[in-house]
């Protein structure tokens, strides 16, 4: 009888609804982050990849008025010099370097070269940009007479074959869908539209929201893992039609977020 009673005590003290401590009661949950609780990227340095074309020399410009410290890459470090003295130099926070320095430099990386030579710039860089968060802003399209079309890389999108080409980097993908005319214009005091960011660690792709928050009247808005960016980076083209159709500069905003 004693052992039985033994059994039945031991029995009360373990059934889930009888919790007889502190230590035997349900956790409490900690509470869901905001999404919209970003990090302060202020201090960090941005170098930009293909920054004396269009695309990169608007985000360079866009970034450096807002107070980014901000790095022009290029495969030659005089046209980069040149680019970054143009847009304002060390008055408006910008240098230029070859591509290798500018990666070195850097704390985040922002990808913005022609499609046609991707894989070559970042298969050289590929020590350089070790550790580094990269941003891939680069839109794999083609063009015919009948006007812009997607093209599909055998990785699947530019961002999935940096990811493939950088294996010890921190590959994002945002960016896409900025007019160049709009980033460049110094008349243009905010440019309203939202910003699709994608990649594997939300840590990161935190920072790259943050980092497009800092052009006013942008959000960045996470928008799913790499195997997403085929469909972001395609919808340039469509960008490009809708452009040309009724002569804008037209941006994307997600409603309800």
């Amino acid at each position: 009888m004693k052992v039985a009673a033994v059994r039945d005590r031991i029995t009360v003290m373990t059934t889930p609804d009888a919790p007889n401590s502190a230590s035997d009661a349900p956790a409490k949950k900690a509470p869901a982050k905001d999404p919209w609780d970003l990090p302060d990227v202020s201090g960090l340095t941005v170098g930009v990849l293909g920054g004396t074309g269009d695309q990169g020399r608007g985000l360079a410009y866009r970034l450096a008025r807002s107070g980014q410290k901000v790095i022009i890459g290029s495969r030659a470090a005089e046209r980069a010099r040149t680019a970054a003295r143009e847009l304002g130099g060390a008055e408006l926070g910008i240098e230029g370097a070859d591509n290798a320095e500018c990666s070195r430099r850097s704390d985040i990386v922002i990808v913005a070269v022609p499609w046609d030579g991707h894989a070559k710039t970042l298969d050289s860089l590929r020590e350089e940009l070790s550790g580094k968060l990269v941003i891939d802003c680069v839109n794999p399209l083609g063009f015919d007479k009948k006007g812009a079309y997607a093209l599909t890389p055998e990785e699947g999108s530019a961002a999935e074959q940096a990811a493939a080409l950088l294996p010890d980097s921190r590959v994002t993908a945002a960016f896409h869908h900025l007019s160049a005319v709009l980033l460049q214009d110094p008349e243009v005091e905010q440019i309203d539209t939202d910003v699709m960011v994608l990649g594997e660690s939300r840590a990161d792709t935190d920072l790259v929201q943050a980092l497009a928050a800092r052009i006013p009247g942008m959000r960045g808005v996470f928008a799913g893992r790499l195997r997403n960016a085929h469909q972001v980076e395609s919808l340039v083209a469509n960008l490009i039609s809708v452009n040309r159709r009724y002569k804008a500069h037209a941006g994307l905003r997600v409603t309800d977020v």
